[in-house]
């Protein structure tokens, strides 16, 4: 369990390249954007499967499990994009935002998982710290007339919540079909860019490679260990830990002279690490088996 929740957690590392790349990425639509990398994805997904062994038996995958990845991975995308359309970007990250709190909290629906005070409490502290970050130390205001925009943050933190969850019901669909449910989340957005947005594709390298790095890592590669992640590994932990995606992310953009380092987000990071810690205590201090032997001295 331990190797695949750091295999879930390389996710979270992803993930927080993926507003650098989004920067560098230049003028492309946000569903052009999702359908480019998607499809990158599916390419990646599909030339890692013919050069893995073939499996000696074939499983059967539910039809349900397709239909929840599809729409787990272009349902939340295409919420979030609408949220912040709609909404501005602040308020509508801090919302988008309480998914890892919905997974902790969700879990304790899952065979097998207990939902305890630490669980809690971790994801809280992580909770704090990105709503730190995403809002610039406090500076945000709820306003009536972007309810619409709040309405698809909301609904695509439920979403991702509820992919991640559901995935671990499916823990015999191997990590494979994730190739297919990005395959089919780049025929969704590449329909939505057709019917919603101006076609502006990348203008020069620069811009291709960013696009290709959103394919391979943020928007592409960290499904698949996500995937193995959350069917495998410590969920209630996965989900606390994910709130260091904002506070890597915010850190990235420092480090290339984006956005500037303040008090909050040094605030931020000591409660994000604080509540990762706490919530992976039973990770840390799990007891040594009495039986396991001793290394010779």
């Amino acid at each position: 369990m331990g190797r695949a929740t750091l295999i879930g957690f390389s996710a979270i590392l992803m993930w927080s390249l993926l507003a650098v790349l989004s920067a560098l990425s230049g003028a492309v639509p946000p569903f052009l954007l999702c359908a480019i990398s998607f499809a990158i994805a599916t390419c990646i997904g599909v030339g890692v499967g013919a050069l893995s062994p073939k499996p000696t038996e074939t499983t059967k995958v539910p039809l349900l499990a397709g239909v929840v990845g599809v729409a787990g991975l272009f349902g939340y995308h295409f919420l979030y994009l609408s949220a912040v359309r709609n909404a501005p970007v602040v308020e509508a990250n801090l919302i988008n935002y309480l998914w890892p709190l919905l997974i902790v909290v969700g879990s304790v629906l899952m065979p097998g998982e207990r939902l305890k005070w630490h669980h809690l409490t971790g994801a809280g502290l992580g909770l704090a710290g990105a709503a730190l970050i995403v809002t610039n130390g406090g500076q945000f205001a709820f306003a009536p007339q972007y309810m619409l925009g709040y309405c698809f943050a909301l609904l695509a933190a439920v979403t991702w919540a509820s992919y991640s969850l559901i995935s671990r019901r499916f823990v015999s669909v191997p990590t494979r079909m994730v190739t297919w449910y990005c395959a089919g989340a780049a025929v969704l957005s590449l329909a939505c860019h057709l019917a919603l947005e101006e076609t502006a594709m990348p203008a020069d390298t620069g811009q291709w490679l960013a696009v290709i790095g959103l394919g391979l890592m943020p928007m592409g590669g960290a499904f698949f260990v996500w995937d193995y992640g959350v069917k495998h590994g410590n969920i209630q932990v996965l989900g606390a830990a994910s709130y260091g995606a904002p506070l890597l992310s915010t850190a990235i953009l420092v480090l290339a002279g984006i956005a500037p380092l303040t008090p909050a987000i040094v605030l931020a990071c000591l409660l994000i690490a604080g509540g990762a810690i706490l919530a992976s205590k039973d990770m840390i201090l799990r007891p040594r088996d009495k039986n396991a032997p001793r290394a010779v001295t």
